[in-house]
């Protein structure tokens, strides 16, 4: 359990480093989020301000296109062009009646080179339409179907930017859904992670913690265990010196009351006490010996009090050996059951960091491919600029420039198939006299 602590201190450690590299990684890739929607919002405005501009010019195109048509038709009508008969003298011969196939080539090419002039179009179709008009015999139905595949590639080229401009926006929609679900998704595993670390941080301690307990513990029970077997080792010696003094205290009396008291004395067993070493010559008598009964009695009573305190210090000594076993059993028992609890304890978190450590992986190796699928979408969003903004940018300037191109070929094949475009046209010596 130590190695695997140390183990795993050093990989939190490990791990820590990389959560702080991590951090720096993300930290970078905040500051290009918030240039990137910086550039989104100035280029969301910029495409408003576009938008408004065409819808303004679109408007005020058809207001135009409108006036010119009904002034054409009212200028037109059979019944003005009779009145003016009858009210301007002369001015019949001011009205344009015939038009001229020179004429109509002049005024064709002179309405493409006035559009080619003015948007300084380079395209080689339209130059090639004027180079066809130059020419005396030109086949009028040739031009006229020059111009309607010129009209036809135009029309294609601005459904082509219509798709591609509508392609572009539901990309940059997309891409910028998807970039905000990846970094939100980001920033859940940081949190993840960081709880991950806290909590496999804390059990980590908390195993530390039960690892010293349990060391503790043991080193009590190794103390408690040699404190028990010094003391059973005193009780039997003190047991054992006991009982032998006993014993000779039990043969004193005896041997005393085979002189003293007959009727009390014992034959003594196999054991034998014998007092080693030669005994001092007998006293002189001065006459026969006379028993001391009552110094005899004394000093019996005196034996039997010793022998009576050896039987109560024995009695205590066996008491308190049997409260000291008990109660070093008890603490036996009581340890083992909290070292069980502390061992599965520090088992049961020992799993739970282990679990930790695999989701905090898990986390890790998803926020990995989390910010590598971010990289992608804004690397996607960045090719997404290169090719649709400019696109965006002069979309209507390029639709403007096309419709007037378009107008201006058609303008042209109108001129080339008889149209009649002819208004009634004052001498400016009129307009003196009407002034």
């Amino acid at each position: 359990m130590t190695e695997a602590i140390e183990t795993d201190t050093k990989r939190i450690g490990d791990l820590g480093v990389e959560i702080v590299a991590m951090k720096e990684d993300l930290s970078d890739s905040e500051k290009g989020l918030i240039e990137d929607k910086k550039f989104l919002a100035e280029l969301e405005k910029s495409c408003a301000t576009k938008t408004g501009e065409w819808e303004v010019i679109c408007k005020t195109r058809s207001e135009e296109l409108l006036a010119l048509a009904d002034t054409i038709k009212i200028l037109n009508d059979d019944d003005a062009l009779e009145l003016f008969k009858k009210t301007l003298p002369g001015a019949s011969s001011f009205i344009q009646l015939e038009v001229t196939q020179a004429s109509m080539r002049e005024e064709a090419a002179a309405a493409l080179t006035r559009f080619r002039n003015s948007q300084k179009s380079g395209r080689q179709n339209v130059n090639f339409i004027l180079l066809a008009l130059q020419n005396k015999k030109v086949d009028f139905n040739k031009v006229i179907k020059m111009v309607d595949d010129m009209v036809v590639l135009l029309k294609s080229e601005q459904v082509d930017d219509n798709d591609k401009k509508e392609y572009c926006v539901q990309q940059f929609d997309t891409a910028d859904d998807k970039k905000k679900e990846l970094e939100r998704k980001d920033g859940q595993l940081v949190v993840a992670i960081d709880d991950a670390t806290e909590q496999i941080t804390t059990l980590g301690n908390e195993i530390k913690v039960l690892g010293v307990a349990i060391a503790d513990l043991d080193k009590l029970v190794a103390e408690a265990t040699e404190n028990r077997m010094e003391e059973n080792s005193d009780f039997k010696a003190l047991q054992a010196s006991d009982s032998a003094a006993k014993e000779i205290l039990a043969f004193a009396k005896n041997r005393l009351n085979k002189f003293y008291n007959p009727k009390l004395y014992k034959e003594p067993g196999f054991a034998q006490i014998r007092v080693h070493g030669a005994p001092p010559p007998p006293p002189e008598t001065a006459g026969p010996y006379q028993k001391k009964s009552e110094s005899s009695n004394g000093v019996i009573g005196m034996i039997d009090t010793l022998i009576a305190e050896l039987d109560k210090e024995l009695t205590e000594s066996e008491t308190s050996e049997k409260l000291a076993q008990e109660d070093y059993e008890q603490l036996m028992a009581d340890s083992t059951e909290k070292r069980g609890a502390d061992s599965k304890s520090a088992a049961d978190k020992a799993a739970a960091k282990g679990d930790l450590e695999t989701k905090l992986t898990d986390f890790k190796d998803e926020k990995h491919v989390t910010v590598k699928t971010l990289m992608a979408v804004e690397e996607f969003i960045s090719q997404l600029h290169s090719e649709c903004d400019w696109l965006i940018q002069y979309f209507d300037v390029r639709k403007e420039a096309r419709a007037g191109e378009i107008d201006a070929l058609g303008k042209a094949k109108a001129v080339l198939s008889g149209a009649d475009f002819s208004f009634v046209q004052m001498k400016s010596t009129r307009f003196l006299r009407k002034a």
